[in-house]
């Protein structure tokens, strides 16, 4: 696995190692709890995995011109791993209730899925060429999609510590 997803999926384990099922659902008012932040990041992974496939499929990058909107926001999140706060997540990445346990066991599998098919993507398509466009940052390469989830899944870890008061 490629070092980000690799340093990512342990990140997470840090974070959530030893948390029973009720910890991981106890949340402040009005905010995420740790299951639901993890829920939230395997959605986002699901999602990568599922435009991966489509690239692979099509035998073609899905990726549109960046912007200089798009070109900034990179910069920002995949140069100087800054998340904004208080952005709202997609609908499709929004936690729908999945079962603690069962989100915690899914990460690393669909985390190694992803690094396959960015893998797969760079041999396909080289590892200059933007593959698909995330949301709120526009066209990526494979490894610019690598750090992105890397920086994102640290944001989240930060956040699932302090909830379970281990920061």
């Amino acid at each position: 696995m490629n070092s980000y997803l690799e340093r990512l999926r342990q990140e997470l384990e840090d974070a959530t190692a030893r948390a029973s099922a009720s910890d991981l659902e106890e949340a402040p008012s009005g905010k995420w709890s740790p299951a639901q932040i993890l829920e939230h990041l395997f959605l986002t992974y699901q999602g990568t995995n599922r435009g991966i496939a489509k690239c692979l499929e099509q035998s073609a990058p899905l990726a549109t011109r960046a912007t200089l909107k798009d070109r900034m926001a990179t910069l920002l999140v995949i140069n100087f791993g800054y998340i904004p706060e208080g952005r709202k997540a997609p609908e499709r990445a929004t936690p729908r209730g999945m079962p603690p346990e069962e989100v915690r066991q899914a990460l690393a599998p669909e985390l190694q899925k992803m690094s396959s098919g960015l893998d797969d993507c760079e041999r396909k398509f080289g590892s200059r060429t933007k593959i698909m466009d995330h949301p709120f940052l526009g066209p990526l390469t494979a490894n610019e999609w690598r750090k992105f989830h890397w920086v994102h899944g640290r944001h989240h870890a930060r956040q699932i510590r302090e909830r379970m008061g281990k920061s």
